[in-house]
């Protein structure tokens, strides 16, 4: 029995008919040359003939059949010759208005003979599976396929517009809203002030080494962004879901983290039973909240980035999407192995994740581990080389945000059998404790800068303020006047005193609300007024690297004493000096 095979759909005629249209007026050319390529024509010699006299337009000159039949050979068409042809596809042009028509016909077709090969391929691919393969990688294969057919049947491109054709209700609306943020806010006013909110199509990056707290922040502003989506829903809107794909931790382990930072109850009770009978009433109060919120957790590890996309369209089909958030990024794979080579998977990754928030339209957080070398430094305050395997996330991300605290770094590195170096690291401790830098590394929407917050580790639960700065006690106070400072941290607090008189300044607005804990009566210099004077007056033979090594060794030393710090705000680092100092 013979297999009857269907003909493909090919309309010849429409094809005569667009290239005999635009060849009689050629002005004609720019009005479909956005709807079809010259791939879409089945004919082979209708795809020669687009090809060329597409060429030749666009090079400023006539496309006739006499310009075109020099770059055609002579082929013979059916009985008739090349300009023949040609000939002839001009004299039956009777009419140049269908042209659009024609065109899209043509697209349309091509469409569904691509469909019909992809599907064929496709299932070949099913009836001779290699053995390694999946059918999640499978479906995979079969989605980016799908993808590349996408352009064919989507909506005509309509190229280069008219500025003043533009739509400007963005702008509108922001005025209209009072200069209110306009992205998804993070729930930390500090933060949103710094970002805008977090913008549709935007990857950021959320960075910080183990347990310095990202994960928390991440759902933090999952939470949130949920909360605010169900308001909005209440109201008659359609904002979509929040999807969190957590590849590191269990569904019913983020659930409990979240349950802990909402319900005021300390995560190790709820893992132990320890929870009182009261905490369990909050908890369950909680828990019933948190149902009803448009939060969809996915829990699946070890997701490559196809994976990560395909189930986030399907997400945005299924229920709409508002926020995707990816925890974390190193944990994901790329599409298929590259040996050792972890950084190009990477960049395969970070710039997949970028596409894909482009492609949905929604922003998109991805938590990212740091290297080692932060522990390496004395200012542990990470940096965007920091980022782990970074060749292409400090590229892709439009934000890069690390999550820095003092607390973590000192809590285990209490001084033993020295008192007063005990007395420092317990003030130290005071002066850390529950307070979290958010250190914005790249901004492309605006500039770089920290915002200062709180966060409570046993409910890891972030705050808009930081506790308040504790008082210092008598003797702590006394155990600061008779701070002696080390050699370099005396040739440092020499230079900062020199600068006060003719560069020391009172803090602008800006610096004390970018550095809540300032003191009173605190003097700054800018940086790199101290490190000049530092390096003129001390080290004029140092490299650069060197003079700041000292620089920062000074420094530190005198922050231990309570005797100097460093103050940010946007790009600008300053030095501090409390009043007694500039006394």
């Amino acid at each position: 029995m013979t297999e009857h095979v269907r003909a493909l759909p090919i309309n010849l005629e429409s094809e005569q008919a667009l290239l005999g249209a635009v060849l009689l007026h050629n002005n004609i050319y720019p009005k479909v040359a956005n709807i079809v390529s010259a791939d879409h024509f089945a004919e082979e010699i209708h795809r020669q003939i687009w090809t060329v006299m597409s060429a030749i337009i666009e090079k400023g000159e006539a496309a006739t059949p006499i310009t075109l039949k020099t770059y055609l050979g002579d082929a013979d068409l059916g009985g008739l010759t090349v300009s023949q042809y040609l000939a002839r596809l001009v004299a039956e042009a009777t009419t140049i208005v269908n042209a659009p028509s024609y065109a899209r016909t043509v697209r349309a077709l091509a469409a569904r003979r691509m469909i019909i090969s992809l599907t064929g391929d496709i299932s070949g691919l099913a009836y001779d599976m290699p053995v390694e393969e999946t059918v999640e990688a499978l479906f995979a294969k079969l989605e980016k396929r799908i993808e590349q057919v996408r352009p064919t049947i989507s909506p005509d491109d309509e190229g280069f517009v008219d500025f003043g054709s533009i739509d400007s209700r963005d702008v509108y609306e922001a005025y209209q809203n009072g200069g209110a943020m306009t992205g998804v806010s993070t729930a930390l006013e500090g933060l949103d002030d710094k970002l805008g909110g977090l913008q549709s199509s935007d990857l950021i990056i959320l960075a910080g080494r183990p347990g310095s707290g990202k994960t928390a922040l991440a759902t933090h502003i999952a939470y949130h962004a949920a909360v605010d989506a169900k308001l909005r829903m209440d109201r008659g809107e359609d904002p979509g879901v929040v999807g969190f794909f957590s590849l590191e931790m269990g569904k019913r382990q983020l659930k409990n983290r979240i349950i802990s930072s909402l319900a005021d109850i300390e995560y190790w009770k709820l893992r132990q039973g320890k929870a009182s009978r009261d905490e369990m009433e909050r908890y369950f109060e909680a828990e019933r909240a948190l149902r009803k919120l448009p939060l969809d957790i996915d829990e699946t590890g070890a997701l490559s980035i196809a994976q990560v996309a395909m189930r986030a369209r399907h997400l945005k089909r299924r229920k709409g999407l508002r926020l995707l958030v990816v925890d974390y990024l190193q944990l994901m794979q790329g599409t298929k192995s590259r040996g050792d080579n972890r950084v190009q998977e990477v960049t395969e990754i970070t710039t997949g994740l970028k596409a894909l928030a482009k492609e949905l339209g929604v922003p998109i957080i991805a938590l990212s581990q740091l290297s080692r070398k932060v522990e390496e430094r004395d200012d542990k305050r990470p940096m965007l080389s920091d980022l782990r395997e970074s060749g292409s996330i400090e590229q892709d991300a439009d934000s890069v945000i690390f999550v820095y605290r003092e607390e973590y770094y000192l809590k285990d590195r209490a001084p033993k059998n020295n008192p007063e170096a005990y007395a420092k690291w317990e003030r130290a401790m005071a002066l850390a404790a529950g307070v979290a830098e958010l250190i914005i590394g790249k901004n492309r929407h605006g500039g770089s800068g920290w915002v200062e917050v709180g966060f409570i580790a046993d409910y890891t639960r972030f705050t808009n303020t930081p506790p308040p700065k504790p008082i210092m006690p008598e003797e702590a106070q006394e155990r600061v006047r008779n701070f002696k400072p080390s050699k370099l941290g005396q040739q440092v607090l020499d230079v900062l005193q020199a600068l006060l008189i003719s560069k020391g300044q009172d803090p602008s607005e800006e610096v004390r609300k970018a550095n809540p804990r300032l003191s009173a009566g605190a003097k700054v210099i800018p940086l790199e007024v101290c490190v000049e004077a530092f390096k003129d007056n001390c080290y004029p033979m140092l490299s650069d690297n060197a003079l700041k090594t000292k620089f920062s060794e000074g420094m530190n030393n005198l922050r231990d004493g309570g005797w100097a710090a460093y103050a940010k705000t946007g790009d600008q680092y300053y030095c501090w000096l409390p009043a007694r100092s500039a006394e």
